[in-house]
């Protein structure tokens, strides 16, 4: 199993509304079947830590490529996305195996 982290820096003042878009798009990529509830949260400045910074992460039992031939589509983002980028300067994406029991040593 893996926790799948992106990371979104956006402009001042964003946070909020990247915050909503996010969740949009993850509720959608859920409702479509694929990929499981996601979570999401944000720092506009009124909390410590990176100001400007929205995160979304869900878990994974694999790991696959965006460009496989049998990923499903999921329509009606597109305006959504659209906004996302106009308040994102930047976004990374991490990949974390989770400890499980039948990994453990």
């Amino acid at each position: 199993m893996y926790l799948i982290r992106r990371i979104y820096t956006v402009k001042p003042g964003e946070a909020r509304r990247a915050a909503t878009l996010i969740e949009t798009i993850g509720k959608a990529y859920q409702e479509a079947g694929t990929r499981g509830e996601s979570r999401v949260y944000f720092n506009s400045g009124t909390t410590p830590g990176a100001k400007n910074t929205v995160v979304m992460e869900w878990v994974d039992d694999t790991l696959q490529s965006p460009y496989r031939a049998d990923r499903i589509r999921v329509d009606g983002l597109e305006e959504t996305s659209a906004q996302l980028r106009e308040v994102t300067i930047e976004s990374a994406i991490e990949f974390w195996e989770l400890m499980t029991d039948e990994k453990s040593v």
